[in-house]
């Protein structure tokens, strides 16, 4: 299986996960920083630091990037880094970024930095976060700061990652960060970021006119388990995917949603104007695929906030399947449906896979790790990426999650996504078998065999 001439080969990672460093150099807390402290918020109370100290010690991380033959690298620049507490830039945290994107291009690596991949300012969720309108217009700002010291060297921009988890996970279930449980909140911060996103693609044009812009969500196809499911799966759909796709592409909610989002006061915080500036036009988009919802109307039974705000009753049946780690479906198909959906119902733009990986558990030997479980979960991956490009799908590149082990959010580091396993005490870095077979796929601009 050949991919299109320039198709580009990368890996990805988020600077909360790897960097450490959380107090060096003028950087503060950010909301993860707060988040970890807070006791059971994530497993065995682990926190960012040193994570996989890459702040560092991103030469070597980079020479093991080149060595790999990776084309380009997915990270994100840390907002509390470069302008703490969401005040003046800080010339420090703006100068690592520098030297990063330098020694890329030094190694003929393209730099794809994400500008918010969760790591909000402590002080500005005080100040209300997401849930508030001002927090849209300091994005802008802290963007500027960014794409003024690197856009002369950078031509590709992500603006957001995950919006859902940042408003469904952070805001209403309260299991990743800020840690809130507020329906009502999460709804305001669904339209917050997409503002965010908005102001700061314009800022990217106006620094930047010839920039690459673009977004990336985090998709999965809802399938319902029977027919009385079929509301629950539309209203979840429209949740994990519309609510985000249509104002973007469309420069409209979608009308469903919004009457399901009512009761929460969702229409109250969209303003003449903001719909036209959340669809300013992108250059491509960013798909995260990692596995499919299987649904079901019958109550969960699970005390507590969901993230799926306005859904009574919800829970996801166990189908027969391989699971990773996470406890999630290994389900390839579905990341040819997510492709097929954007390229059939939405105006076609060019689309990466920006992130597609799984955890599982690792066995160091003598050999290193031969992590044939996750070798075997990217190969069925890129057959179905494959398959998408096969039915006409423009799809450019892929980056798989994660370049290297890290502080897998809630979970610490009790889960390992890397291609390179890192020893949390000595941070010895260790290529797996994934990341040797994933060099010689992107070597050959093809699918070879598992090993």
């Amino acid at each position: 299986m050949v991919f299109p001439q320039g198709f580009l080969w990368g890996a990805a990672t988020a600077a909360f996960q790897i960097e450490g460093a959380t107090t060096v150099d003028g950087r503060t807390d950010s909301i993860w920083d707060a988040f970890c402290r807070v006791p059971g918020a994530v497993v065995g109370g682990d926190t960012g630091e040193p994570a996989a100290d890459h702040y560092r010690r991103f030469e070597q991380d980079v020479r093991m990037m080149a060595d790999l033959g990776l084309k380009s690298y997915r990270f994100s620049v840390a907002w509390p880094r470069v302008r703490p507490d969401g005040g003046a830039v800080n010339q420090a945290g703006l100068d690592f970024y520098r030297r990063l994107v330098d020694t890329l291009l030094d190694n003929d690596i393209l730099p794809w930095p994400t500008l918010y991949h969760w790591d909000l300012p402590q002080r500005l969720e005080e100040a209300g976060g997401w849930a508030v309108r001002d927090t849209a217009y300091r994005f802008a700002e802290y963007t500027a700061s960014v794409v003024a010291a690197l856009g002369d060297r950078v031509g590709t921009w992500t603006t957001l990652n995950e919006p859902w988890c940042s408003a469904f996970l952070g805001y209403a279930a309260g299991i990743h960060a800020p840690g809130r449980t507020d329906p009502a909140a999460a709804a305001a911060a669904v339209h917050h970021l997409l503002l965010g996103h908005g102001l700061a693609v314009g800022v990217i044009r106006e620094l930047v006119p010839s920039a690459q812009v673009g977004i990336t969500l985090n998709m999965y196809p809802i399938i319902a388990a029977d027919p009385e499911a079929s509301d629950v799966a539309r209203r979840l759909d429209g949740l994990q995917q519309r609510i985000f796709l249509d104002p973007l592409l469309r420069g409209s909610y979608p009308a469903d949603v919004v009457a399901d989002l009512a009761p929460y006061g969702f229409s109250e915080h969209v303003r003449d104007g903001d719909l036209r500036e959340i669809s300013a036009p992108i250059d491509m988009l960013g798909v995260n695929y990692y596995t499919e919802h299987y649904v079901s109307a019958s109550p969960n039974g699970a005390a507590g906030p969901s993230p799926w705000v306005g859904v009574e009753h919800v829970s996801f049946p166990r189908r027969d399947a391989q699971r990773t780690d996470m406890d999630w479906e290994v389900r390839p198909d579905g990341l040819t449906s997510v492709l097929l959906r954007l390229h059939e119902e939405y105006p076609r733009l060019p689309l990466y896979i920006t992130e597609n990986g799984a955890a599982f558990r690792d066995e160091v030997s003598g050999q290193g790790v031969e992590d044939a479980d996750r070798t075997s979960y990217l190969a069925s991956h890129l057959r179905a990426a494959h398959a998408a490009i096969a039915a006409g799908v423009d799809l450019r590149g892929y980056f798989c999650w994660s370049l290297m082990d890290n502080f897998e959010w809630a979970e610490g580091y009790a889960k390992r996504f890397g291609i390179v396993h890192v020893d949390y005490e000595t941070q010895v870095r260790t290529p797996k078998m994934s990341a040797r077979w994933f060099a010689r796929v992107a070597r050959d601009n093809a699918l070879v065999a598992v090993p």
